[in-house]
């Protein structure tokens, strides 16, 4: 008797579903409901109008809807962060390149916006990393071959600037001059030696003649003569002395 009703009891239940189903489908006509798409236009004209206000509200309403189609939320984040990116707030425009590119990853202009973004941060490594890989998806990419050209560029003489840093002109293993070894003890004059002997150098590179490059010649050795005649006295500034000659030289010359 039990498994006689059970049986009566699950006919009832599957023919009360049958039926619940018809009038769905009577209700809609007998097509699933339609789902309406996000419209992304309003996010799209404020950010092209410069509208933070209007953005605000219009893209978040894209950005933050669960039924966003993938295509049309990574064109909002792009639109997005263009905006932020104008405005200085550099920190939000990446974020939104950064979703971007995790929904799209063969975006190489996005990678290079996000580079030039890092870049305007002071972060020299990551821009060259999106450089590169907006280079590797494109490799005709004009502005990321520029870009990583230049940042690589950049580095490259940060790095001999910094394999110099604290050292003067000469060997400070042969300075035998009491101004040469104040000099080799101390990273500011030792840097301000080095600059003006660049400095003089330049200069007598770019002479116009053999006789203004010898003029140039003769300046910087009375120069460094009188520097080693009075350093020690109470009355001289060798670091005020040297700031002058490569004022000198930097002003005369333009640089």
């Amino acid at each position: 008797m039990r498994a006689s009703a059970l049986i009566q009891w699950l006919s009832a239940a599957a023919l009360l579903c049958a039926l619940s189903l018809g009038v769905a489908r009577a209700a809609t006509g007998g097509e699933p409901v339609a789902v309406t798409p996000v419209d992304i236009a309003p996010c799209l004209a404020a950010t092209a109008a410069d509208d933070m206000d209007k953005a605000a509200s219009a893209c978040a309403e894209v950005i933050d809807n669960e039924k966003t189609a993938k295509p049309d939320l990574v064109k909002a984040l792009i639109a997005r962060a263009a905006l932020y990116a104008r405005h200085d707030q550099i920190d939000r425009a990446i974020a939104d390149d950064s979703r971007a590119l995790q929904l799209d990853p063969t975006l190489a202009d996005i990678f290079n916006a996000r580079g030039e973004l890092w870049l305007k941060k002071g972060d020299r490594p990551k821009a060259v990393q999106d450089f590169g890989a907006a280079l590797r998806i494109d490799p005709n990419h004009e502005k990321a071959r520029a870009n990583h050209k230049a940042i690589a560029r950049e580095l490259e003489r940060i790095g001999a600037q910094m394999a110099v840093a604290g050292k003067p002109s000469f060997n400070c293993a042969r300075a035998r001059r009491a101004v040469e070894k104040a000099i080799c003890a101390n990273r500011e004059l030792a840097d301000l030696d080095r600059e003006i002997y660049a400095s003089n150098a330049r200069a007598i590179r770019e002479a116009r003649n053999p006789a203004e490059a010898k003029a140039l010649q003769r300046e910087q050795d009375e120069f460094v003569a009188r520097r080693n005649a009075e350093f020690g006295r109470p009355d001289y500034d060798l670091k005020k002395a040297m700031q002058d000659r490569l004022q000198r030289l930097n002003g005369v010359e333009g640089y």
